[in-house]
């Protein structure tokens, strides 16, 4: 069972920042037999096809046209996001005391910070680099121990036990290097980023510090994701929210491309979106014109297309036959905490995919799109649990309700469970990477037709 598990760590390992997911998932498409094709060109597409595009480098569409599409069918779409909460190098990160170089970060999404002290981070997303009059977008993984947080003694402060509260500017500045051995072979003067760092960068690039423009950085943690327990039953990794979502998906699209593509009458979608974790509300995030940009574009894009007044109304509706999964991780039953569940919704690792309820629509679940995705996990023996939150619990929530709203698509939301979500270090169960995988594969392969004898009006 452990078959998906283990490529998701080479997945997750090679996907430091969301600009190297995406350019993970272009590798492997690629090699899948795809078509990279690009928004700024006019798009001419046929049947069967496989082809995919990116936005930002930080989002990635890869599509599947049926053989048997025609505008105006569906589109079978699994969203997830290729971003985790994370520190991010501040526009101006040179700071120091006590003799100590330190870099500035800034907070990204909403992460338990106290997870990343005495951790050893590293850095890595995209640099843009001046290459004569031109300039380069690169990525770049310093992928060594590069810095870390000092925690405070427990001989300085003994009350930390009972109640650990850093301050979040002050305390969250990594530790870089010695601003004594940072001077030796001090070439280049920076006011805004310590010479260090540039150089590592520059080294990493091959290229000079002065030559180095801009760049997105984030710190991640360098120990790599593994097996673990006693069995190897479980997953220890960072990014888990939700690169494993986002893997799942995407290999589930590849392995199913082929499967009754003659027959199929829609069109697969995996949307992996960048910018979730701090409110979808970019231009790459699942709150933009993105999807729905997308979706009418494909009605115009596949010949032949119809004329005339049906050909105005593809997309929308196209939009009524379509579905969505929204698929991010969920929270497993902790065994340290059994009274933060609710007492009939307690999903287990190894259990399988969560379906996601919530009454106030922080989830998109309702009663037929959960029994869609029951009856289609019953059909391939795949394990499936329910879960919402105590109604004396907040409840966090996913891109399902922002594209259900802005594009009128029936949506499910669900996730594979896991402990310590938005920790530097999540877990989650072995089997359940192999659950969620055989279950996108026959949702690409098999809703259509499902969709189709068990649809309520």
């Amino acid at each position: 069972m452990a078959k998906y598990a283990r490529g998701f760590l080479d997945f997750v390992n090679a996907s430091p920042s969301p600009f190297h997911a995406v350019e993970e998932c272009s590798k492997r498409l690629l090699a899948g037999g795809f078509v990279k094709i690009r928004e700024t060109d006019p798009w001419h597409l046929k049947q069967s096809g496989k082809y995919f595009f990116t936005r930002n480098r930080s989002t990635i569409f890869a599509f599947v046209v049926g053989g048997k599409y025609v505008p105006g069918n569906g589109f079978n779409i699994i969203g997830a996001h290729t971003d985790s909460p994370c520190l991010k190098l501040k526009p101006k990160s040179a700071t120091s005391s006590a003799s100590l170089l330190q870099v500035g970060v800034q907070l990204y999404g909403g992460g338990l910070w106290y997870t990343w002290f005495d951790r050893d981070l590293s850095l890595a997303g995209r640099v843009i680099v001046r290459k004569g009059k031109a300039l380069e977008h690169r990525l770049v993984d310093v992928n060594k121990p590069l810095m870390n947080i000092p925690s405070l003694a427990i001989h300085l402060d003994r009350t930390q036990n009972e109640a650990f509260k850093p301050n979040l500017e002050h305390h969250l500045k990594p530790v870089l290097a010695s601003a004594l051995k940072a001077q030796l072979g001090r070439e280049h003067d920076n006011d805004d980023h310590h010479e260090p760092l540039l150089a590592e960068l520059a080294a990493q690039l091959s290229c000079s510090p002065a030559d180095i423009a801009d760049f997105e950085l984030c710190l991640y943690d360098h120990q790599k994701a593994t097996l673990g327990g006693v069995k190897q039953e479980f997953i220890y990794s960072a990014r888990l929210d939700n690169l494993m979502s986002s893997y799942c998906a995407l290999t589930a699209l590849l392995e199913s491309a082929d499967t009754s593509l003659a027959e199929e009458e829609n069109v697969r979608v995996a949307a992996l979106f960048d910018n979730e974790e701090v409110g979808s509300e970019s231009q790459q995030g699942a709150a933009s014109s993105m999807t729905a940009d997308f979706l009418h574009r494909i009605a115009k894009a596949v010949a032949p297309a119809a004329s005339g007044a049906d050909a105005a109304q593809h997309a929308e509706i196209a939009f009524r036959k379509s579905f969505l999964v929204s698929a991010d991780m969920a929270h497993a039953w902790h065994p340290n905490h059994t009274d933060k569940h609710e007492a009939n919704h307690r999903p287990r690792m190894h259990g399988g995919p969560s379906l996601k309820h919530n009454a106030n629509q922080r989830y998109a679940t309702n009663a037929v799109t959960s029994f869609l995705m029951k009856e289609l996990a019953r059909r391939n023996n795949v394990p499936v649990q329910e879960f919402c939150v105590r109604n004396d619990s907040p409840c966090g929530s996913t891109i399902g309700p922002i594209l259900s709203a802005a594009c009128g698509i029936r949506t499910v939301d669900l996730g594979i469970p896991q402990f310590a979500m938005h920790s530097i270090r999540e877990t989650c169960g072995v089997d359940d990477a192999d659950h969620a995988v055989n279950l996108f594969k026959a949702f690409f392969a098999q809703f259509t037709k499902l969709d189709q004898e068990l649809v309520v009006e």
